[in-house]
Order: C-alpha cells, then sequence, then structure tokens
C-alpha cells in the first residue's frame, strides 16, 4: 500500500527533460500505487482549459493514460490556478479544494499547495487575493489565447524581479498560519504542502503536542523529488532528470 505525492514540476514546452521525466514517471506507477496527489504547479503557468496546443494535449493525455491504471488528483497552485473541469475531464484528473483533508492508512493528513501559508509576504498574498478573484479570472479568459500568453509573460517577469528584491525568509510559510491551518484539522494531522521549494520535514511542539510538516520536493534539471506515504508513514523520493541534447 502505497501513495505517492508530487508538486511544483512548472512543465513547459521549454522544459523537454522535465516533461520526459514526468511522463517517465508516470509510466514506471501506473497501476503500481494506490493514487498519486499533484499538490499544485504541475504547470509553470496554464492559460486556461482552452488551450489545445500540442503540449497541453501531450501532458492530458499522459495523465489520462495513467487515470486509467491509479486514481489521480490534484490541487491547483499559484502558477496554474486556472485548470478546470474541462482539463480534468481531458486528463481524468480529479480537483481537490486547497486545503484538502485526507486519511491514508489510518493517518490524517492536510493537503495544501502552500502558497496561502506565505502570510509574511504581503504583496504576494495581495496578488493572490486578487487574480483568485472569479470576474477577473472570466475576464482573463475571454481574452484571445496569445493575448493571454503576452499578458502572462509580461507578469511574470514583473513578479520575477519582485521576487528576486524579496528577503528569502518571507517567502517561506509562516509558522503561525501552519498552526491556525492545522487547528481547524483533524487531531494529529501532518501537513503536506509545496511551493517554497524547500524540501524537509519539519517537527516542532505546539500547545504541547507533537506536528509534523514535510514539503515536497520540486523538480528541476538536477532531479525531482516525491513523497511516499505507506502504513509505515512518510519517506521522501527522488526521480531522475536526464538532460536531453541539443
Amino acid at each position: 500500500m502505497t501513495t505517492l505525492f508530487i508538486a511544483d514540476l512548472h512543465l513547459s514546452p521549454a522544459t523537454p527533460a522535465l516533461n520526459q521525466a514526468f511522463q517517465s514517471f508516470l509510466q514506471a506507477h501506473a497501476g503500481q500505487v494506490d493514487a498519486l496527489y499533484i499538490l499544485g504547479d504541475l504547470f509553470e503557468f496554464w492559460l486556461g482549459d482552452d488551450d489545445r496546443r500540442p503540449f497541453s494535449r501531450q501532458c492530458c493525455a499522459w495523465l489520462a493514460e495513467f487515470a486509467r491504471h491509479t486514481p489521480v488528483f490534484l490541487l491547483r497552485g499559484n502558477r496554474d490556478f486556472l485548470l478546470g473541469r474541462r482539463f480534468a475531464r481531458d486528463s481524468g484528473v480529479t480537483l481537490l479544494a486547497d486545503p484538502h483533508p485526507l486519511t491514508l492508512y489510518g493517518q490524517p493528513y492536510l493537503l495544501s499547495h502552500g502558497d496561502g501559508l506565505c502570510t509574511d509576504d504581503l504583496a504576494y498574498q495581495r496578488f493572490r487575493a486578487r487574480v483568485h478573484q472569479r470576474w477577473l479570472q472570466q475576464l482573463f479568459l475571454a481574452l484571445p489565447l496569445g493575448w493571454r500568453a503576452r499578458l502572462v509573460g509580461a507578469v511574470r517577469q514583473e513578479t520575477g524581479q519582485a521576487k528576486a528584491d524579496k528577503p528569502a525568509a518571507i517567502m517561506d510559510v509562516n509558522l503561525q498560519a501552519v498552526d491556525a491551518l492545522l487547528d481547524r484539522a483533524a487531531p494529529g494531522s501532518i501537513l503536506i504542502h509545496g511551493h517554497t521549494h524547500r524540501p524537509a520535514q519539519h517537527q516542532w511542539l505546539h500547545a504541547g503536542q507533537l506536528r509534523q510538516r514535510w514539503v515536497v520536493r520540486d523538480w528541476r534539471n538536477e532531479g525531482g523529488g516525491y513523497l511516499q506515504i505507506t502504513p509505515s508513514g512518510v519517506l521522501a523520493g527522488s526521480w531522475p532528470v536526464t538532460i536531453l541534447p541539443d
């Protein structure tokens, strides 16, 4: 009995090695595990479910083939929060709300992408609240696909510069926000999230109780990561990425 968790792959047409590694990961585990959970930012960006370009169709096909053998669930991230019902239908993925409570093998867990926990980054939280407004999303999705791509490119350039100018500490999760989230979860829940690109296992005491938080390793050309949960607990694993020749 095994369930897998991945996050922050940031796949795009410009990442062929990562795309191939993701495909091989799916092929290796299809039918071999109980389920796969993707905790956000599977894609570098998602322009909308009407994006039918070859890369988008290919990724949906990979997921659909995997989902024929093994259930796959997905929480949207800050890069792919526009994933919707058409994507879910085409890929066979079940979309989940964030946060998502889950009990596996008798142990309660709480799943999140994690960006909502970075409350020290006030500028990002204001941006996040704005782009999650439904009316603004509908306005964006009404634009031609090419316009959306150019707009996303401009926003990514602006936010990338802003991120470079920020202290690293404020881009990590806030422990008070984590505790507040876990306070609302089932007692003894272990939090699993991505987003911060700081893979680790954290343990701390809160109100006399031991708490745990696992951060899933992101995927880069140096390799990818995942978490594996069995009845014995949580283990971190790695997945190779082969650099393709030019």
